[in-house]
């Protein structure tokens, strides 16, 4: 019983290593969006809009000045539809200014996915 109670207490454990783990990394694949995008209580928009709040929030629906595109596509951001859209951008909403190559790696995508959705709107964690 003392080994299973042990083997939990490490499995939980190594749960929140791999999540602080993909925070860091999520932080680290942020830096990419930085010079356009802001998060946290500070965050102000850029050329593009700040992103707290993005988890359950619809394009085109924060204070910014967005394209017609964003305002009429019908995207409300979870994690399968950041995955589909982070990855082409401009092929996901046609008439979009986010001039983005995209992300195309998985792991990359899950980890910026586990790092902005934190964010609340107000910017706060």
């Amino acid at each position: 019983m003392k080994a299973l109670v042990l083997a939990a207490a490490a499995f939980a454990a190594s749960i929140g290593t791999a999540q602080a783990q993909d925070l860091a990394a999520g932080e680290q694949s942020f830096r990419k969006c930085l010079p356009c995008h802001a998060v946290g209580p500070d965050a102000r928009n850029k050329i593009g809009p700040i992103l707290n709040g993005i988890d359950g929030r619809k394009t085109g629906t924060t204070e910014y000045n967005y394209t017609e595109a964003n305002k009429k596509a019908e995207i409300v951001f979870g994690e399968a539809t950041f995955k589909d859209y982070i990855q082409n951008p401009m092929q996901k909403i046609p008439g979009t200014k986010m001039a983005f190559a995209g992300i195309k790696n998985e792991t990359e995508i899950a980890a910026l996915w586990a790092y902005l959705k934190q964010f609340k709107a107000d910017g706060s964690k």
